[in-house]
């Protein structure tokens, strides 16, 4: 879906007031030009409303307005998506149109990927740090990958920085809000030498945590993270482009701990106290097992880093595309999974992890031929070391003891893709595309240690896969500003290990591939241009091997998560965006999002079912179940959106207030899951003033957000003894000043 732009620098606003005071004849042509600029400020991407797709497309200072500064941000402002924090960390997961699962341990494909300037990211911490200095974003709903990329199920989140200019620019951004927060950010570009251009963009955030614990009054969830970006562009002549570019974070900030709500095992009463706040701990001899600092607060420790290379050249009726990339990470991450001050599922687990991607693509150069092609290929190695550290020591007397996981991990996947389109005629275009990836994956040296007592060594597992996916549509532009489409599409995702807390080798075995079968039928229009712009989507999945969160009891041991497939699923619903600009100042967008899902055949082991016996009975039986007919869980209505009033102050200043808003459905964390398993449904309510003069080169603006002070959990789960929530921050209010020049 597209929306509104509501650029926070109305200057084209103020210069239409200015316009109206001046006689018609002494309008000089510049004026002119800047009142149709302001037009498509109000309804942006106007190109985009001729593509046959339910993209959301989202201007930088959109993304800015509404607070956009990590990827899950983005469920802010694009209807139906879900990306939810793992525990309260830097480590996210998608869920699009429901469409997504939760892979704690991050070693394998997400079902909806993560592109900043066209290079995948197949872990998606990496992207930590790097929202900033950015040009754009767009998601894409549905299965994906027959004109570039990798092929997934979900879709993709694409987002674009900004790249060096060929004249000077530069400017700085400062944003301080409540419990000491602070995000500050620069950037220069300009040219070097003819044809040579830089840019150079950096950010730091530090302060916001807003947790207590109650027994001690620390204080838990600052920031601490800064990062760096820099390009470097070559133009030799008009024909050919070369891009270099290159970036760093580091990030050592706090994470949101868990708040337990109720008791898995045992009797023990829960801490009891506000919402804000939690309890840890970091026994000395758990500290020196990891080799961190004694007293060390639930926190990452990370570094990424990555470069990439891309080139293009037109040679005429053919433009040649080269896209390489290299990303690393190194991540150090310490969770206290159950939220108390007892040694009962403390986790520390360190990642060294490093992937390659090469894409090369071929495409007609002329987007206003009838026939438009392409055709590319990709290809990806990934390596990863993870190791897991869990101190049970208080967990007795089942467990009591501390002990290690220790896997590594190899992945290599080979596509190629193509994509034909062809406009027939009165308005009609036929497009189909197909995509081969053959994917490898193994999983090896995998050994569980219990300090103090016995070590478990278990062997290696491969898993390999070769599909096919593609995609067929229609599109009839039925007047200037209707048009209608309908396409079919077939999604593809490699299959994985389940390699988190691994004691028996049945647990290494690995899940299959997951297909999906998309129909969808969608329309974009403009009624009134530039007054009112309606766009929406229906879509139906039929899922093969789904593949998702399940469970698995360990004798003597628990249950245990484990990613497996659901033989048979489905899913449906629509989303819509309204933009509206009904008269001078006011402008509106309203997001909405619903779908509904089951499963048709799953059968697993009830995890809630399997608790609830443990608790009457205190011996660990597996509860067997079959959860076809069951809805798969996720929010079935999202809404989410802005208004904004423009408002002229003069002939050389403008302001521009408003709230912003946003509604998540419940969600349950397990298959069927009741009372402690499923989110409660949430409202948030925010505002934003922003004062700016006419040019636009600066900006200062008040926010609140949550202003209702709403308490609310992001995700949920549950750790060895507790089930928990991951709360939502609370209210912030705070201040934001900017300038371009």
């Amino acid at each position: 879906m597209l929306s509104l732009s509501q650029q926070a620098y109305a200057a084209p606003s103020v210069a239409r007031h200015t316009h109206a005071r001046r006689p018609a004849k002494a309008m000089p042509t510049r004026a002119e030009t800047i009142t149709v600029n302001a037009q498509r400020r109000d309804f942006p991407y106007p190109e985009a409303q001729h593509s046959p797709d339910a993209d959301t497309r989202l201007t930088g200072t959109r993304l800015i307005e509404r607070g956009v500064v990590s990827l899950r941000g983005l469920e802010r402002v694009a209807p139906n998506l879900t990306i939810q924090s793992i525990n309260g960390t830097a480590s996210t997961n998608f869920y699009l149109r429901g469409v997504g699962f939760n892979d704690f341990t991050q070693n394998n494909m997400p079902s909806v990927l993560s592109y900043f300037d066209d290079v995948p990211f197949a872990f998606s911490t990496m992207t930590d740090g790097m929202m900033f200095d950015l040009a754009g974003a767009e998601v894409t709903p549905g299965p994906v990958g027959t004109r570039h990329g990798q092929s997934d199920t979900g879709g993709e989140v694409r987002l674009r920085t900004n790249d060096p200019t060929d004249h000077w620019h530069y400017g700085a951004r400062q944003d301080i809000a409540s419990y000491a927060r602070s995000r500050s950010e620069a950037y220069v570009s300009g040219p070097l030498a003819r044809g040579l251009s830089f840019r150079l963009a950096g950010q730091t955030q530090q302060g916001g945590g807003w947790q207590t614990d109650p027994v001690n009054g620390a204080h838990l969830g600052d920031a601490d993270l800064w990062a760096l970006r820099g390009k470097l562009k070559w133009t030799p002549d008009s024909h050919t482009t070369l891009l270099v570019s290159g970036h760093f974070t580091q990030d050592d900030s706090e994470v949101v701990n868990p708040i337990p709500v109720d008791r898995l095992v045992g009797k023990a009463p829960l801490p009891t106290g506000s919402w804000q706040q939690t309890q840890w701990s970091m026994r000395p001899e758990f500290a020196r097992l990891i080799g961190r600092k004694p007293g060390l607060k639930p926190s990452e420790h990370n570094q990424f880093w990555g470069a990439d290379v891309h080139f293009s050249h037109d040679f005429g009726p053919v433009t040649f595309s080269s896209i390489s990339a290299f990303e690393t990470e190194r991540q150090g991450e310490y969770t206290d999974q159950d939220g108390t001050a007892l040694a009962q599922a403390d986790t520390y687990r360190t990642i060294d992890a490093n992937t390659f991607t090469q894409e090369v693509r071929l495409q007609s150069s002329h987007p206003h031929d009838r026939l438009q092609w392409t055709v590319g290929a990709f290809y990806q190695r990934s390596r990863m070391q993870q190791r897991f550290f869990f101190d049970y020591t208080d967990y007795v007397p089942q467990r009591g003891y501390m002990m290690a996981t220790h896997f590594g991990m190899d992945q290599e996947n080979t596509s190629e893709f193509g994509n034909v389109s062809y406009r027939v005629g009165h308005g009609v275009t036929l497009w189909v595309g197909l995509l081969h990836e053959i994917d490898d994956r193994s999983i090896s040296g995998l050994q569980s240690v219990i300090f103090g007592g016995v070590s478990r060594n278990f062997h290696g597992e491969s898993t390999a896969a070769a599909q096919y996916a593609g995609q067929a549509g229609v599109s009839w532009q039925a007047a200037a500003h209707e048009l209608v489409y309908f396409k079919i599409s077939k999604g593809f995702k490699p299959g994985g290990f389940t390699a988190n807390n691994t004691q028996i080798q049945a647990q290494l075995n690995p899940f299959k591939p997951e297909t999906v079968l998309t129909y969808e039928l969608g329309l974009k229009s403009d009624p009134i241009p530039n007054r009112i712009r309606l766009n929406a989507a229906a879509f139906y999945n039929d899922y093969h091997n789904q593949q998702l969160v399940g469970t698995v009891l360990i004798p003597d041991y628990g249950p245990l998560s484990e990613i497996t497939n659901a033989p048979k699923s489905e899913s449906w619903g629509f989303e819509a965006t309204l933009d509206i600009h009904p008269f001078a100042h006011l402008f509106v967008t309203q997001n909405l999002g619903w779908q509904r899902g089951n499963f048709q055949n799953f059968p697993t082991v009830n995890r809630a079912a399997t608790n609830a016996y443990y608790a009457r009975h205190g011996v660990w039986k597996a509860i067997e179940d079959n959860f076809a007919g069951v809805d798969n869980g996720q929010p079935k209505l999202t809404l989410n959106g802005n208004a904004e009033w423009r408002q002229a102050l003069g002939t050389h200043y403008g302001i521009d207030v408003g709230p912003d808003w946003l509604y998540r459905d419940s969600q349950a964390i397990t298959p069927g899951g009741t009372g402690f398993y499923r989110l409660p449904p949430y409202f948030l309510l925010g505002a934003h003033a922003t004062f700016h003069p006419a040019s636009g080169h600066w900006s200062a603006t008040v926010y609140a957000t949550n202003l209702l002070n709403r308490r609310y959990a992001e995700s949920g789960g549950m750790a060895t003894t507790t089930y928990f929530y991951i709360p939502g921050a609370p209210r912030f209010i705070g201040g934001r000043v900017s300038c371009d020049f």
